[in-house]
């Protein structure tokens, strides 16, 4: 058997394992040991696994993982996702649409200090649905929304999928988080732009009666509360932004200043015991892990294909086939899609990316601006049936039995349509994604 035929089958293996429920991680080393034993030897395998692991995760730009999630898993507690919520409801108070349009600004600024897309939907499947439904918005909508916007914490820095990106592509970390900040804009930017059009042309998609639509939503909060609730938020983004665009912080160093920024935070909000703390620790090991595990056997799996020399015999197939960047581009994105309707953002990344960035770098693409269109292609599929990750933890996080999955994925078809055409016009102007990383 000839190593490209090894190669192949590899690939055919981990498919396969997935499939029959096997955990990601394992799917890729077994797949990956078993591989190099046919090319090798299993003494050579065995030390293959060996090497690969130990060289895996020992650099210090890994660090910036549990520290991110830990300032997120703080975040959570300390009440700031419900304050963000408060603050933008009162600035949309007297707009059409006004709570979408809160929940959507709230998710944005929420992910400029979490990152991680299911705590936003988590917190603000409790903070925001109640109140909207509340005050006669559709169950449907309300979901909708939640979920929608809350893939904005995998795009506006600092996001748990571009820290992967920039590990598996060998890019800076850093270079990919100030990537995803015009990106994250517009997309939010897009979001807003549809409600505001459902708001007007069909206002039944929002409201339970829409005669109300035209009606403000009151909210007792004046601008003195707003703003000693936003300035937390404000002096977390600065921090951990702010550090990061001026160059006074590394990513690590951003994200140990965030946990710390976090813990006072929670701390002067007494809203921090022993008992949570615990769980925050925990919490944030067991993310921390099974995200590290999951880049050990994905940099095990990228080597071992590179042995194999799948990735060159793909490229030459593909130029051969003469499909261009172009057309190989739209194909990687169209697969990425169809894989997000069944498995996790983070399994299509360590499966995908190791054989589809040769290839890009073949073409002459920029890997910046490649890795801003793949999490927001990886971000569609949150949404996505059967699978939609963003969906599932709004239902867990719901309290409310009339809600169903169905109506969750109804609510967020608008947010797909949304993501997709953002999708485009990242691809039409690369100049969206690379322009502030390379400044």
């Amino acid at each position: 058997m000839s190593d490209l035929q090894v190669g192949a089958l590899s690939i055919a293996l981990m498919l396969a394992g997935i499939y029959f429920g096997m955990h990601i991680g394992v799917a890729l080393i077994v797949t990956s040991f078993l591989s190099v034993w046919l090319i090798k030897s299993p003494e050579v395998a065995a030390r293959f696994v060996a090497a690969s692991a130990n060289d895996a995760i020992r650099d210090y730009l890994f660090g910036v993982i549990p520290l991110f999630v830990l300032m997120g898993m703080l975040v959570s507690v300390s009440g700031v996702g419900r304050d963000t919520f408060d603050v933008f409801q009162w600035l949309m108070r007297r707009i059409r649409g006004g709570l979408g349009l809160a929940t959507v600004g709230a998710n944005a600024v929420f992910a400029a200090i979490t990152g991680i897309s299911i705590a936003s939907a988590s917190v603000f499947t409790k903070v925001a649905v109640p109140e909207m439904i509340r005050h006669g918005y559709t169950r449907r909508f309300a979901v909708g929304v939640v979920a929608g916007s809350s893939v904005l914490g995998m795009l506006i820095p600092p996001s748990l999928l571009m820290i992967i990106y920039g590990v598996l592509a060998e890019e800076s970390v850093g270079r990919m988080f100030i990537a995803g900040i015009i990106p994250g804009i517009v997309l939010a930017a897009g979001f807003a732009l549809l409600i505001v059009g459902m708001a007007y042309l069909r206002p039944s998609m929002i409201m339970a009666n829409p005669a109300d639509i035209a009606r403000g939503d009151e909210h007792q909060e004046t601008l003195r509360s707003a703003a000693l609730k936003f300035i937390p938020i404000l002096v977390l983004i600065t921090l951990v932004l702010g550090g990061l665009y001026g160059g006074l912080f590394t990513p690590t160093e951003a994200g140990a200043v965030g946990a710390a920024g976090a813990l006072v935070i929670a701390l002067l909000r007494r809203r921090l015991d022993w008992k949570k703390l615990w769980n925050v620790l925990t919490e944030t090991g067991y993310v921390s892990v099974s995200v590290l595990f999951l880049i050990i056997s994905a940099m095990l799996y990228s080597r071992m294909l590179a042995l194999t020399g799948m990735p060159a015999a793909v490229t030459g197939s593909i130029t051969t086939m003469g499909l261009g960047p172009w057309g190989f581009l739209l194909a990687y994105i169209a697969i990425v899609i169809a894989l997000g309707c069944i498995i996790d953002s983070v399994s299509i990344m360590l499966i995908m990316l190791p054989i589809v960035l040769p290839i890009a770098r073949a073409f002459g693409m920029d890997i910046v601006w490649f890795g801003v269109v793949t999490v927001v292609a990886v971000e569609i599929g949150l949404l996505t049936p059967p699978f939609g990750v963003s969906v599932y933890t709004v239902k867990s996080a719901l309290n409310d039995t009339r809600i169903t999955v169905r109506d969750i994925f109804a609510g967020a078809f608008p947010f797909v349509l949304a993501m997709s055409a953002v999708l485009a016009l990242l691809l039409a102007f690369p100049g969206l994604s690379t322009w502030l990383a390379y400044l």
